[in-house]
């Protein structure tokens, strides 16, 4: 019987590959917002009500390819982190942690559009995105964690920022957990967004006949943020 049980099971994972790489393959042509699970199934040669014991609805196909994307662009990070130093030039660590997240995007850009483009219509996306969204995030964050151990991360003063700043810096310390001063999430997060901003730029066009050394101009602008950030720094205090 386990043997049984095992064909099944590598019966099931072939086919849920087949259907995501189908359905990948759909974004590409036209889209988060037209993806159907009945234009899947037709590819495949497969009954809808088939493909419907896989993925019950089209939201739920749309959840798996967003965690596979935010898994895999995570994942990205890390290994590029896992390359590096963690006593070294922090502003280098950031910034080869960046530029394989580039490269991601550049490599996957259907992909990348679905998690950091526009919304897809009527789709919310589930709880189980969280985590893996929160990926790279995560491995940036160990980038100051590293640094502030060194005593190279510039701490700026809570009594500087917003109160309504502190506050959601405070917010994101506890959430993270990552042993680092709450300030240090507000010029963070600030360089978190840039960042995917300068990357949209480049995969949807907007550097069009305004940057063309892309790939010198990301890396200056990386360490900039790195920078910008505070790593690199000396403490301000602890």
């Amino acid at each position: 019987m386990s043997a049984i049980r095992g064909a099944r099971e590598r019966a099931r994972t072939e086919v849920t590959a087949a259907i995501k790489e189908e359905a990948r393959r759909q974004l590409a042509d036209q889209g988060a917002a037209k993806l159907s699970l009945r234009a899947v199934a037709r590819e495949l040669g497969m009954a809808s009500s088939a493909l419907y014991r896989y993925f019950p609805s089209r939201d739920e196909l749309l959840t798996a390819l967003i965690v596979d994307a935010y898994d895999a662009i995570g994942a990205a990070a890390e290994q590029a982190l896992a390359r590096t130093d963690p006593g070294g030039d922090p502003v280098e660590r950031w910034t080869a942690a960046c530029r394989t997240l580039r490269a991601w995007a550049l490599a996957h850009p259907h992909e990348y559009a679905l998690i950091y483009g526009s919304p897809v219509p009527g789709y919310a996306a589930p709880q189980d995105t969280i985590a893996p969204a929160s990926r790279v995030g995560l491995a940036l964050i160990s980038v100051a964690r590293d640094a502030h151990a060194a005593g190279a991360l510039r701490v700026p003063e809570e009594a500087d920022l917003p109160e309504a700043v502190r506050d959601d810096a405070r917010n994101i310390a506890d959430a993270v957990g990552a042993d680092l001063p709450a300030a240090v999430f507000a010029p963070l997060v600030a360089a978190w967004a840039q960042l995917f901003g300068l990357i949209s730029f480049e995969l949807f066009g907007q550097f069009t006949k305004v940057v063309e050394a892309r790939e010198e101009f990301f890396g200056q602008a990386a360490a900039a943020l790195a920078r910008a950030a505070g790593l690199g720094g000396a403490a301000d205090r602890g």
